[in-house]
């Protein structure tokens, strides 16, 4: 089968930094299904890996994490599937990953696509979704209800991925009022149009600019990049025994600087279930197939953005170069071989 590979981990400009390749194809077992890629979006978290991650000599590392496509096969263990299903996931990061046309997932790590996306529009979603959906409802604690609340939910660089879907569910899932920070008109008007109640530059003082639009702290802060750069503003800004909640790999931050508030630290990675076969591993299927309703019925529209072309080293490499750039907005997806 087709795929996309790499064995050293090079600059993404290197000639072979990503490569197209040739696999054997991937053999069912337990509760894994056999699914034919249809189409993958690229996170900031493939580019990490590519750099971190190298594979034993002579082997082949398949990145991807995001993924639609048709169920061609069931392992004898499953029971939430069937062979000719659309599903779309996330996949998990101690397994081969979807730049490849025949990959392996974990039935209780899947759900059923949304019926009004193509494959391209709902590739966009799967690990954006899980990640802000298990920031704000499992880390947070944050109650699903459409009563307004006087509480504020400031989201920091909010116009990438994950930002994308988390201003979304939290508009329409709770009642707080969604602050997101972007720094471009371009990503300011993006913000705006998918939910945000308010919009402030992450480039300015965030403390100064929350106390321009008449808030003097907020109740949660989720940081989604450049945690190190803004953590003294985050502290400033956060209201005591508040909730700060991130997902990058910043510098080191000095945590002790929220003890005077009493302020709980909740870092987010949507790989931990899968990666320690948690007892609550379904839940991620069980949150998909939520979001995957959210979109049928027009609530949560998807965040994709720009079309690479087909899945291909080449256009991979685009779309890592961008990514490494930190100017995305929205989500870059590939589809077809």
């Amino acid at each position: 089968m087709k795929a996309i590979g790499y064995q050293k981990s090079l600059p993404i400009d290197h000639p072979d930094s990503l490569q197209d390749i040739t696999l054997d194809e991937p053999h069912l077992s337990g509760r894994d299904l056999l699914v034919e890629i249809k189409a993958v979006s690229v996170n900031p978290v493939d580019t990490k890996i590519r750099m971190r991650a190298e594979p034993l000599p002579g082997e082949w590392a398949v990145l991807g994490w995001d993924a639609t496509g048709i169920v061609r096969d069931v392992g004898p263990e499953v029971t939430l599937f069937k062979a000719g299903d659309r599903v779309w996931y996330a996949g998990a990061i101690n397994r081969q990953g979807t730049n490849s046309e025949l990959h392996l997932v974990d039935e209780r790590i899947a759900g059923h696509m949304p019926t009004s996306l193509d494959f391209a529009q709902a590739a966009a979603l799967p690990l954006t979704s899980i990640t802000a959906w298990e920031i704000l409802f499992d880390r947070l604690q944050i109650v699903q209800s459409e009563q307004k609340e006087n509480t504020n939910l400031l989201i920091i660089g909010a116009s990438g991925g994950v930002g994308s879907i988390m201003v979304q569910l939290a508009h329409h899932l709770t009642g707080l009022t969604v602050i997101a920070t972007a720094s471009r008109p371009e990503t300011q008007t993006w913000v705006e149009k998918l939910g945000a109640h308010e919009v402030i530059n992450h480039n300015l003082p965030i403390s100064e600019e929350l106390k321009r639009i008449g808030i003097d702290q907020a109740q949660y802060i989720v940081s989604l990049n450049k945690t190190d750069h803004h953590f003294e503003q985050i502290v400033e800004s956060i209201a005591p025994q508040g909730k700060f909640a991130l997902i990058d790999d910043p510098e080191p931050i000095d945590v002790r600087l929220l003890k005077r508030k009493s302020v709980s630290l909740h870092w987010e990675l949507m790989f931990t279930r899968s990666l320690f076969d948690t007892p609550d591993m379904i839940e991620q299927h069980n949150l998909l197939e939520k979001v995957s309703s959210l979109v049928d019925n027009g609530t949560i529209k998807t965040t994709f953005n720009q079309h690479f072309g087909t899945i291909s080293a080449e256009n991979l490499k685009r779309a890592h170069a961008l990514l490494e750039q930190g100017k995305a907005c929205g989500k870059i997806v590939l589809e077809g071989f």
